[in-house]
C-alpha cells in the first residue's frame, strides 16, 4: 500500500467522523507536520496508478485496518478523543513527576513539582530535532533510563528511612536480601512473598510506563512540531530566568538541575566505592599490637571476666529526646544505684558509629578491629584479612576462655571464625522454648541468664571473655517482653503469654510517636536485662563494657543525624576504673551531655593501651 493511499484512507475516516488514531506511533511526517507524506525510504510514488488502485479497493476496510481496538475509535470517537487527551495528560504527568521528584521523603512538596528541569527541556529539544528512526530510538531509551532513574529514588527514599543516608550503586546491594530477610522474620513468609511482589511489579510497571509516556509524547511533539519547538523555547529561557535571578517557591528553586546533580553524586559514589578498597588495604595494614608478645598483652585485666555488651539500637536520641530523656534517666538512674550498692562501679562516654539506623555487624567490627567499618565492602575485606580484633587479642593471651551469644544469628555464621571466639551460641543453642518477639529470636534477659548456665555460673571455670549481643531493641520494637522474676524464666515458654501482651508491629508503624515510644521501651528492658544480671551474678572479677551499636531508624530520631551512642564500663574492683580516670569519662551509666566522644574505632587501642603493661 503507498502512503497516497494510506492517506486517502485516513481522510476518508476523517470524513466519516472518526477522529485519526494518534496512538500508533508510526511515522510522522519530518516537516511542520502538515501537508503530504514522503515516503522515508526515498522511492518515488506514482500518485495516478495508487489512486487506481484505491479505486478498485473495496470500500470497507478490513478488520486488520480498523482504527483503535476492533474499531472502536470509529464507532465512539468522542470517547476515544476523550480517552487520548487523558492518557496524554497522565503521559506527561509521569514524565513530570519521574523528573521532579526528589529522592528523599521529607523533601516532597507541592512546590517539588511546580519546578522547571532543566533535563526535561534540553530533552524535548533533542528529540525533536532528531530524525524518525534516531527519535524512536532515543525516546524508548529515554523512557527505560528515567524509569531506572525514579526506581533509584525510590530506593533512596528507603535507605534514607533507615540509614539516613542514600543507596550506594557498589557496596549495598548484599543488604537487599537481609533486607527481605528482615521482612520474613517480622512479618512472615507471606508478608515477605507479597512485599517482593509488589516490588518487582512496581518495578517491571514503572520502567514500561515511562518508556511509553515518553514515546507518546515525542510523537505528540512532532505532529504538533511548531508549537512544541514554541513551547521548548519559552521553557528553556523562563528556566534561564529563574536560575539568574534566583527564583524560588518558598526555598524551593524552580529553575532545577537536580537530575544531572544526582547523577553526578552517583558516579563519584560509584568511583569513591571502586577506590575505598585500595584505601582500607593501607588502613588494615597498620596494627600498633601485632608485635606485642602474648604475655604482655591485657594484663591490667588478668583473672577477671569481661563482657563486651552491644544493645541493640541503643543511640544518643533514647538519652537526649526530651519525650524519652525522663524515662530513660530514671531507669539509668535506678541502675546505676543498684550497682552501686552491690559494690559495683561505672563511668560513661560517647562513641561515633560508622552507620545509624541498621548494619549493626558494621559497627561491632568497628568496635572490635579499631577500623572504620562504614561498607560491606570493608566488612567483607576485614573478615577475609589477618588483622586482630580485641576479641582475637584476648584469645591470644592464652588467659581467657572467648565466647559469642548471638541471638540473632540463626544460620550459619562463617565471619564467627574471624572474630577468634571459641564458642559461639546463636538463637538454637540458648536452650529457648519460647516464642520470636518479631524479629527478636530470644529475649534479653534469657539471653543473660542462659549465659549464666552456660558459662559464666559454672564451677572451676577458666576466666571467660564474652562478646554478648543483646536484640530485644531491634527494629521493629513491637511486641517486647518486659522484666520478669528470673527464677520464673524456666525454657522460656513463659514469653508465650508475655507476647500476647504486647503490640501489633502493623498498628504501631502507622503512627511515629508509638513506635518512639516503643523504642524507649525495648531500650529500657535491655538496659534492665544487663544490669540485673550483673546485680544478681556479677562478682569481684566481673568487669563489662555495654554500648549502643548505632542509632535508630529517622523515625525514631527525628530527624536527627547523629550517630553517637553510649558507651560504659563497669567493674567491682576499683583498680580497672582507674586505668581510665585519665579518659574524662562521666560517673554512673548516663553519659553526661559534654563527655567525651570518640570514633568507635578509636575504642580498642585506647582500650588495649589502658590495661596493658604501661596502662
Amino acid at each position: 500500500m503507498s502512503l497516497f493511499t494510506r492517506s486517502r484512507q485516513l481522510s476518508d475516516t476523517t470524513e466519516s467522523g472518526a477522529e485519526p488514531d494518534d496512538d500508533t506511533g508510526t511515522a510522522e511526517p519530518e516537516g511542520g507536520g502538515t501537508g503530504t507524506a514522503e515516503p522515508q525510504d526515498g522511492t518515488a510514488t506514482d500518485a495516478p496508478e495508487s489512486a487506481a488502485r484505491a479505486q478498485r479497493t473495496p470500500s470497507a476496510p478490513s478488520p486488520a485496518t480498523k482504527p483503535g481496538w476492533f474499531g472502536w475509535r470509529r464507532r465512539y470517537p468522542r470517547t476515544a478523543r476523550g480517552v487520548s487527551v487523558g492518557t496524554t495528560v497522565l503521559a506527561g504527568a509521569l514524565v513530570l513527576f519521574a523528573l521532579l521528584v526528589p529522592n528523599r521523603i521529607e523533601r516532597i512538596e507541592f512546590a517539588s513539582f511546580v519546578r522547571i528541569p532543566a533535563e526535561g527541556v534540553l530533552l524535548a529539544g533533542l528529540l525533536l530535532a532528531l530524525p524518525s528512526k534516531p527519535r524512536r530510538v532515543t525516546a524508548v531509551v529515554t523512557g527505560v533510563f528515567l524509569g531506572l532513574l525514579t526506581v533509584l529514588k525510590f530506593v533512596d527514599m528507603g535507605f534514607y528511612q533507615i540509614l539516613a543516608r542514600p543507596f550506594d550503586l557498589v557496596l549495598d546491594w548484599i543488604l537487599i536480601e537481609n533486607g527481605t530477610d528482615f521482612l520474613r522474620e517480622t512479618f512472615g513468609r507471606t508478608g515477605q512473598v507479597l512485599a517482593v511482589t509488589g516490588v518487582i511489579v512496581l518495578f517491571v510497571a514503572l520502567l514500561v510506563l515511562t518508556t511509553l509516556a515518553v514515546v507518546r509524547l515525542t510523537n505528540l511533539m512532532v505532529r504538533h512540531r511548531p508549537a512544541a519547538g514554541r513551547t521548548i523555547l519559552i521553557l528553556g529561557t523562563a528556566w534561564i530566568t529563574c536560575m539568574t535571578l534566583g527564583v524560588e517557591i518558598g526555598t524551593v528553586p524552580v529553575a532545577t538541575k537536580g537530575n544531572a546533580e544526582f547523577l553526578g553524586n552517583r558516579v563519584e559514589q560509584v568511583r569513591a566505592g571502586l577506590a575505598d578498597a585500595r584505601v582500607f588495604e593501607k588502613q588494615a595494614s597498620v596494627d600498633a599490637f601485632a608485635k606485642t608478645p602474648p604475655d604482655q598483652l591485657l594484663t591490667g585485666l588478668r583473672g577477671k571476666d569481661v563482657l563486651f555488651t552491644f544493645i541493640e539500637s541503643y543511640g544518643r536520641v533514647a538519652i537526649d529526646d526530651p519525650a524519652m530523656a525522663q524515662q530513660t534517666d530514671a531507669v539509668l538512674k535506678e541502675g546505676t544505684g543498684r550497682l552501686k550498692a552491690a559494690g559495683f562501679e561505672s563511668r560513661s562516654g560517647w562513641l561515633q558509629s560508622p552507620v545509624t539506623g541498621a548494619g549493626s555487624w558494621l559497627a561491632h567490627s568497628t568496635f572490635l578491629s579499631g577500623l572504620w567499618i562504614k561498607n560491606q565492602q570493608r566488612y567483607r575485606s576485614l573478615t577475609t584479612s589477618d588483622r586482630m580484633t580485641l576479641t582475637n587479642y584476648f584469645g591470644k593471651t592464652g588467659a581467657w576462655r572467648t565466647v559469642g551469644v548471638v541471638p540473632g544469628v540463626r544460620r550459619a555464621w562463617p565471619e564467627g571464625k574471624y572474630f577468634g571466639l571459641d564458642h559461639i551460641y546463636d538463637s538454637e543453642h540458648l536452650g529457648y522454648h519460647g516464642p520470636y518477639f518479631s524479629w527478636t529470636p530470644v529475649p534479653d534477659q534469657f539471653s543473660m541468664e542462659a549465659f549464666e548456665r552456660l558459662e559464666h555460673g559454672r564451677k572451676d571455670r577458666e576466666p571467660i571473655m564474652a562478646e554478648i549481643i543483646l536484640a530485644s531493641s531491634h527494629n521493629p520494637w513491637s511486641p517486647i517482653a518486659h522484666m520478669i522474676d528470673w527464677e520464673d524464666l524456666g525454657d522460656g515458654s513463659v514469653f508465650h503469654r508475655i507476647k500476647k501482651e504486647g503490640t501489633n508491629p502493623t498498628e504501631v508503624w502507622k503512627d511515629p510517636e508509638k513506635v518512639r515510644a516503643e523504642y524507649r521501651k525495648a531500650i529500657e528492658y535491655s538496659i534492665r536485662s544487663l544490669t540485673e544480671w550483673v546485680e544478681r551474678y556479677g562478682d569481684d572479677d566481673t568487669v563489662l563494657v555495654f554500648l549502643g551499636d548505632h542509632q535508630p531508624v529517622p523515625t525514631v530520631t527525628a530527624g536527627d543525624t547523629g550517630k553517637d551512642v553510649p558507651v560504659t564500663i563497669v567493674a567491682h574492683d576499683k583498680k580497672v576504673l582507674d586505668r581510665v580516670a585519665d579518659w574524662g569519662w562521666t560517673d554512673g551509666l548516663k553519659p553526661a551531655e559534654n563527655a567525651p566522644r570518640w570514633g568507635m574505632d578509636k575504642f580498642r587501642d585506647r582500650f588495649m593501651t589502658a590495661y596493658g603493661p604501661q596502662g
